[in-house]
């Protein structure tokens, strides 16, 4: 009979009834106070870095990362989509607490960490996407992308005016995060933001980066072609599908000439049944499964080529930082706003609770805290990034967040009540992709998995299936098991004091992205 683990059956709360101490395992006060440079990307998938185990790209200065400082293996996003993770970053609480359970616009007046972090002496700065529908607040400086933002010659905005650069996102979101740490003043400590747009839908990469993968063949994941059996209803219905859903836009097919400029959209937009191409050298309509392969290749060659543009310029701050004397004083965090699907399960996108849409990739070192080429197998969630800024601030944690410092796993210090289990829930129905509200908890071992417009269940032994490719909620040898999760859900549940107050929730300003000022 499966079972759970006694580590599963202890599952204890997320610490959510009292922070921490104040500098408990943090770093000293003063001006010794660590530096923290953020840098986050928007879709980024754990399995297309290679110090994750990427069978598909390498990516040398994020393993540079992993190398030199940590390597954390389970942090989980609790709303896998981009805006409400932003907003659950900044406050360190879940989407029902923050106002932000799908694309709802931000409100700014509310406790942030950003601003805690301004009230404690540092310089702080938010540059690229915000994504967040109002004006960043909490920060000294800030120049952001209007809403997703373009690859190419990008507008940003500050306060004063907007401006279009020359050039490439990824590289101008670089140059402006370099620039605001040399202008920084030098009495302060700095927190600095720096937020990707890359590598997120449409993926366009740059014209080195795109050259590079052209003509890779990349790897099929096994489950490229999941046929869904025992599955819910939820994962036939998605229209996040690879070889279903990617559309002429997506795959880089150029459009005919002669169009006016609404017709190219509307040609652009179509999820293509048939493609006209070349294949060695000779003029080829490809249909069916040879179709299927073709738009897992030009998805992933563009995807991994953005990814690479993201690596390279992670390179350039790590060795800004190190080249400045800044190094030992500095944390520097990588990670994504949620994971993303290259393929599993014939998805792309995120959203669902799945293993490559829940995980967010998190790198970060810390020559002051951290040891060279630790690994964390602790259970995170994003509500911790915030209380993990504010401990490396000497500041406590608010007893609002529903999160706690990594600081102390970190330094090797794992508390004995740390989290064992964690509740994620996501809102979006029927959403961009007709994936299926859901909530769910995943444990060390297991995930069970509620899709509750549709009153239907999954279930996923983590060890023996990690794949998540056989549904033993109905399974009588799983019944123990399941019967625990679903205690410890509701346990959460009520833990997080989510209260269904928006289990209908949609977007309440459809056009909420705010237009930006004029140009300087």
């Amino acid at each position: 009979m499966q079972s759970l683990s006694r580590r599963d059956l202890l599952a204890l709360p997320l610490l959510t009834s009292r922070p921490f101490a104040a500098s408990a395992f943090g770093a000293a006060t003063g001006r010794t106070r660590p530096n923290i440079v953020f840098i986050m990307t928007d879709d980024h998938a754990s399995q297309a870095i290679s110090c994750y185990g990427s069978k598909v790209n390498q990516t040398p200065n994020l393993d540079r990362l992993a190398k030199e400082g940590m390597r954390m293996d389970r942090v989980f996003a609790t709303n896998s989509i981009c805006t409400p993770s932003r907003a659950t970053i900044l406050t360190g609480k879940y989407s029902h607490l923050n106002g932000v359970p799908v694309f709802n616009r931000f409100d700014g007046s509310q406790q942030t960490a950003p601003k805690l972090l301004q009230q404690a002496g540092y310089h702080t700065a938010m540059i690229g996407k915000w994504h967040l529908g109002s004006n960043p607040t909490g920060f000294d400086y800030w120049n952001i992308l209007p809403g997703q933002g373009v690859y190419n010659n990008p507008v940003l905005y500050d306060k004063d005016g907007s401006t279009t650069y020359q050039g490439y996102a990824t590289d101008i979101i670089t140059d402006i995060t370099i620039d605001a740490m040399k202008n920084r003043p030098k009495d302060k400590p700095f927190f600095i933001m720096s937020h990707h747009k890359a590598p997120h839908r449409e993926w366009t990469p740059d014209e080195k980066h795109r050259k590079m993968f052209e003509n890779r063949h990349i790897p099929e994941p096994a489950n490229l072609r999941d046929d869904y059996a025992g599955r819910t209803d939820a994962i036939r219905e998605q229209k996040q599908s690879v070889f279903r859903d990617l559309t002429r836009l997506d795959l880089k097919i150029p459009p005919p000439s002669g169009l006016s400029a609404a017709e190219t959209r509307k040609w652009l937009s179509v999820k293509p049944t048939e493609v006209e191409t070349v294949v060695d050298g000779v003029k080829k309509t490809l249909t069916g499964k040879e179709l299927e392969s073709w738009k897992y290749q030009r998805y992933m060659q563009d995807y991994l080529a953005c990814v690479q543009s993201v690596d390279d310029n992670v390179g350039r701050v790590l060795d800004w930082v190190d080249s400045n004397g800044l190094r030992d004083n500095t944390v520097i965090i990588y990670t994504s706003d949620q994971g993303f699907f290259l393929g599993e399960h014939g998805l792309f996108d995120k959203r669902f609770m799945y293993e490559e849409s829940l995980r967010m990739p998190f790198l970060v070192r810390w020559p002051g805290g951290i040891r060279p080429g630790s690994t964390s197998q602790a259970i995170g969630i994003n509500c911790d990034f915030a209380p993990t800024f504010l401990d490396l601030a000497g500041q406590p944690t608010p007893t609002d967040m529903q999160g706690a410092s990594f600081v102390p796993i970190w330094k090797g210090k794992k508390p004995r009540e740390w989290r064992r289990a964690m509740y994620y829930r996501y809102y979006h129905d029927p959403g961009d992709h007709n994936t299926r509200a859901h909530y769910g908890v995943r444990t060390d071992t297991h995930k069970l998995i509620y899709f509750w417009k549709k009153d239907q269940w999954e279930c996923y032994d983590l060890v023996k299936d990690p794949a998540e490719m056989n549904n033993i909620y109905n399974d009588p040898a799983a019944q123990k098991t399941v019967a625990t999760l679903k205690r410890e859900l509701y346990r959460l549940k009520k833990e997080m004091k989510d209260d269904d107050q928006f289990a209908d929730a949609q977007p309440t300003d459809s056009s909420y992205v705010p237009a930006p000022p004029p140009k300087k």
